[in-house]
């Protein structure tokens, strides 16, 4: 630890103690904590004078950084002023961020573990959720739902560790994807015309690959007169709905009862005639409640982590199978197979293309499901060779897909005469 980061937490201590010995609340008495903060840096000069501590370089300074650490958030302030911070990494004493251009970097100014503790409890201080020994892992929408937080402490974790990603796409379209080279406008003309039916799509990528942006984009391409039903464990879609309403997890209360799962909630929206569920980060037994959807008619649409599309849709049916149930795989992969329209999968680089370059989140597959003998076939619609080259069509189309795609879309339009044109 070095001596400015020793001078500051030696008086930010002192300032706290303070603070809490007068029963400051600093939201209210700003003024009066100022003063202790002013108090405490004064004593620390004083102790300097005397050669007991380094002497301070600016004071005034000092007495700012330890004001943001207890009326704001500290060291993180500033990152969280910025627009173009997507992610923000806390390990210990150690910050870092992702910028808009997907690039990690590391915060200058020192922080400690406890100072950044007390950031995350002061993010928590909002929400109905709580960091502690009781309950150590934390997921949780904070600053008014612009962000979430995800943090772990030991003996979890063998120290404070959290991520806090901020929302910073919002109203997204597929032509800003367009223009973003996610995807070629012939993909998203496909995808418009693939969202006026109620189809079943999946989203698949890495984590940070852009799967919840694609998927707010397919989501704003939906009909108005659609019933929209979106369930997730924490709120990241955030594309207005006209017909239809948001719903997220509980965790347990302090006494252990209370919880509503993802499987529950994608349970409840069923009985509330859907005509789409979206569900985000399908990882458990919330998978088996989607073939409950697909026997229902409605559509859905739903993101996953996988390698590929093929990958996805595995993914999908061992998630159904640990919902418990007695029923077999060979079912569960019938009834997906069977369902699925279509698997969209994205891919992400990181130094490949050149250190200063931003990081690509781009389309790389779009697949429809196709059985065939009792198992599956993934039929490539859009292929990227890789990250950087054109997604290419590749002219197929399943004619049942086809079919029912074009009997939704308006004025006569016809699918592969969207894919040779322009998004409406």
């Amino acid at each position: 630890m070095s001596i400015r980061t020793d001078a500051y937490e030696a008086i930010r201590r002192d300032a706290l103690v303070g603070i809490e010995r007068r029963k400051l609340q600093p939201d209210r008495e700003l003024a009066e904590v100022k003063a202790e903060i002013e108090r405490a840096v004064d004593d620390y000069q004083r102790r300097a004078r005397l050669g007991e501590e380094v002497p301070l370089g600016d004071p005034d300074a000092m007495s700012e950084r330890v004001l943001r650490s207890v009326t704001d958030f500290g060291a993180l302030t500033g990152l969280l002023a910025r627009a173009d911070v997507e992610e923000i990494f806390v390990e210990g004493p150690r910050v870092t961020y992702l910028d808009a251009s997907g690039r990690l970097r590391g915060l200058a100014e020192p922080t400690s573990e406890d100072e950044n503790r007390q950031i995350v409890d002061r993010l928590l201080a909002s929400t109905e959720r709580q960091l502690n020994a009781k309950h150590p892992l934390v997921q949780a929408r904070v600053l008014d739902g612009t962000a979430r937080l995800t943090a772990a402490i030991p003996p979890i974790a063998d120290r404070l560790s959290a991520t806090l990603r901020r929302y910073v796409v919002r109203d997204v379209g597929l032509d800003d994807l367009v223009a973003r080279e996610t995807l070629t406008r012939e993909a998203a003309a496909f995808l418009w015309a693939l969202m006026q039916t109620r189809s079943r799509v999946a989203v698949s990528g890495e984590p940070g690959a852009g799967k919840t942006t694609l998927a707010a984009a397919l989501l704003a391409a939906v009909p108005p007169a659609h019933c929209v039903r979106c369930c997730e464990e924490i709120r990241e879609i955030a594309v207005p709905v006209v017909h239809g309403a948001y719903y997220e997890v509980r965790p347990p209360g302090l006494d252990g009862t209370g919880e509503i799962s993802l499987r529950d909630l994608v349970k409840f929206v069923l009985a509330m005639r859907p005509d789409r569920i979206v569900v985000g980060e399908v990882r458990g037994a919330e998978a088996f409640e989607l073939t409950r959807a697909v026997n229902s008619g409605c559509g859905f649409l739903c993101t996953v982590h996988a390698n590929s599309a093929e990958d996805a849709l595995n993914a999908l049916i061992n998630a159904a199978l640990m919902a418990g149930e007695n029923i077999t795989e060979g079912i569960v992969r019938k009834v997906f197979t069977e369902a699925i329209d279509v698997v969209v999968h994205l891919d992400r680089d990181d130094l490949a293309h050149g250190t200063d370059a931003p990081v690509r989140r781009q389309v790389s597959e779009v697949s429809a499901v196709a059985p065939a003998f009792g198992d599956l076939t993934m039929e490539p619609l859009f292929v990227r060779r890789t990250l950087g080259d054109a997604l290419e069509w590749t002219g197929a189309l399943p004619p049942a897909l086809e079919e029912r795609i074009d009997r939704s879309l308006p004025g006569g339009m016809r699918v592969r005469a969207l894919v040779e044109g322009r998004l409406p």
